[in-house]
């Protein structure tokens, strides 16, 4: 009797989002944010132990549920930065502008900077040193600011500043990223005027959809939501959802840059609409997204890495690239936040707030792994993913660390 390639993903699928939330659970019940439980769990399923996607039970359907898994990761990202930006609190953003700006971009160009030189002293090409270096210009916002959200200082200025900070250096990250697999791409052998088209189309396009996203989506969602028939059947989430797949779509194809750009923008648009509409679609993208396809993108990372080919001898590598992690974060946010006005104890506590890459870092990292600038079995990309995977777990007990004092010394100054 031939069997149904569907039936098979329907088992893996109830496995991966079980794990996932098993995994988050316990990472949750260890005080460390899921998506570190998710990773480990995802290492467990994938080729370092079980290698659950090529057991004898799928036989020849393991190519299918491999492809089928990668799409709907793709589709876990898209949907994760459109929350991100959907996330964006511009107003209370802009009372830390200056320090933000100035950190954001510092704190995003100094990995880049750091890890280049390093990478290619370990004998590896300038294209992957670069994509290397824009994922560790990446930051997770989330974790630290939950740290905060305990110790009760996320709305003091410097977690304002916190918020702010990652949110500039992320659309940082996301641009370079673009430039990277740009100029990395099958374009890197084109004339050298070519890539200042290239930057020329990158730039109209974000100037485009940013104008399209601010003035129109926001307005749209609003008569949509005030409108009977079209508010029926969750017009307004389903209209915010068709709109991140359309910029996520027209930002590679008319863009030529990520498509979780678009996503994004498309997110910091909605932010705009009218608290209970903007409530309405976040309520959709989060259970879209965190009950199903984030769980899958995070699991399917470390189904794609094996762990236990890891040579011995790439442990130095490895060492080096997560002290360049660490370092160029607390240096080059916390330098910019001094020049933006914080004295050095905040300055301090902003660059260990931001140490952590997170599932920013591993979205860039698949991105990388997807466009063919890295391999799977390659060292750099498990030293990556461990980067990530450490820089994680560091990032908590260091943030606590640094903001020992009470709440009253932490928001002295303001």
């Amino acid at each position: 009797m031939e069997t149904n390639p569907v039936v098979a993903l329907f088992l893996v699928l109830g496995i991966i989002i079980t794990a996932a939330r098993v995994g988050g659970a316990i990472a949750r019940h260890f005080d460390q944010p899921r998506v570190l439980g998710e990773l480990v769990v995802g290492v467990i399923l994938g080729p370092t132990l079980l290698d659950l996607l090529h057991l004898p039970t799928f036989g020849i359907e393991a190519a299918h549920l491999e492809v089928t898994i990668h799409e709907l990761a793709e589709l876990g990202v898209l949907l994760l930065m459109f929350k991100v930006g959907l996330d964006v609190h511009l107003r209370e953003l802009a009372e830390v502008g200056l320090v933000a700006g100035i950190a954001g971009v510092s704190g995003a160009l100094l990995p880049l900077a750091m890890a280049l030189p390093v990478v290619a002293a370990f004998g590896y090409s300038w294209q992957e040193g670069l994509f290397a270096g824009v994922t560790l210009a990446a930051t997770s916002v989330s974790i630290s600011a939950q740290v905060l959200l305990e110790l009760d200082v996320l709305r003091t200025r410097e977690g304002n500043a916190l918020l702010a900070t990652a949110l500039i250096d992320d659309v940082v990250a996301i641009l370079l990223v673009s430039l990277a697999i740009a100029i990395t791409g099958p374009q890197q052998s084109a004339q050298p005027g070519d890539l200042l088209l290239i930057v020329a189309q990158m730039g109209i396009y974000i100037v485009v959809a940013s104008a399209v996203a601010w003035f129109i989506l926001p307005r749209a969602a609003n008569w949509i939501h005030h409108h009977p028939a079209a508010s029926q059947s969750y017009g307004v989430p389903a209209f915010a959802l068709i709109m991140a797949l359309l910029f996520g779509w027209s930002a590679e194809y008319l863009g030529g840059v990520a498509a979780i750009t678009g996503a994004f923008i498309a997110g910091v648009g909605f932010s705009r609409a009218r608290e209970n509409v903007k409530r309405a679609i976040d309520v959709a993208a989060s259970n879209m997204s965190y009950a199903f396809l984030v769980p899958i993108f995070f699991v399917s990372v470390g189904l794609q890495t094996d762990l236990s080919r890891f040579p011995l001898d790439a442990l130095p590598f490895a060492a080096v690239l997560l002290l360049v992690a660490v370092a160029s974060k607390v240096i080059g946010c916390g330098a910019g936040a001094r020049l933006g006005g914080f004295n050095n104890q905040e300055s301090l506590r902003l660059g260990v707030c931001m140490i952590s890459r997170g599932e920013v870092g591993l979205i860039i990292a698949s991105l990388g792994l997807s466009s063919g600038i890295f391999r799977a079995e390659q060292p750099l990309f498990t030293s990556l993913f461990l980067v990530i995977l450490l820089s994680t777990v560091l990032t908590p007990p260091l943030v606590r660390r640094v903001f020992q004092e009470t709440p009253s010394e932490v928001t002295e100054g303001v």
